[in-house]
């Protein structure tokens, strides 16, 4: 594979590494610039050296990373991870679902302990505490696929019940 030529991040031109941009540089020395610390006016071309000298510039910095941190909620959500699950088995972590299927084909296919199934635990309507005697069996029919394409996880069961009752019937 040839490999590209390096292009501009905004206007999307091929750069020329070898070659200086003379057209660029006239530009930042013509335009001007005030630093955002002392209000100073210069060219564009001399504001970085400025900046790394400027104190009232420094505290410019500091003060928007001290607002960006004032600003931040410190309250982290209750909304579950239906992401990522752990083996109920083994305590892996961090499988998706389907990479919690296939692990669990591969390292405990025969495994008859009664678990609970980490995917439905994660569901609204899922019993945290119901253990599935079957958990190999109950993987492969219940999770064939992700629910996230059918599930408005937003809804209870009844009114998903009802609603897949209409549809059945109006689809024909």
């Amino acid at each position: 594979m040839k490999q590209k030529s390096p292009i501009c991040a905004v206007c999307r031109s091929t750069l020329s590494p070898n070659r200086k941009a003379s057209d660029l540089e006239r530009q930042m020395r013509d335009v001007q610039a005030s630093c955002k610390g002392c209000n100073l006016q210069m060219a564009l071309s001399n504001l970085r050296s400025h900046a790394a000298t400027c104190s009232k510039y420094e505290s410019y910095i500091l003060e928007g990373i001290k607002s960006v941190k004032k600003e931040q909620p410190q309250v982290v959500s209750d909304v579950p991870n239906r992401f990522t699950f752990m083996c109920p088995y083994c305590r892996q972590q961090n499988l998706d679902q389907e990479g919690l299927v296939e692990h669990c084909n591969k390292f405990h296919f025969s495994d008859p302990t009664p678990v609970v199934c980490p995917i439905c635990a994660s569901m609204p309507w899922g019993d945290p505490g119901y253990m599935s005697a079957n958990f190999m069996e109950h993987i492969h029919r219940r999770h064939k696929f992700s629910y996230d394409t059918f599930v408005d996880y937003s809804a209870d069961e009844d009114a998903m019940m009802r609603e897949a009752l209409v549809r059945s019937l109006t689809d024909n």
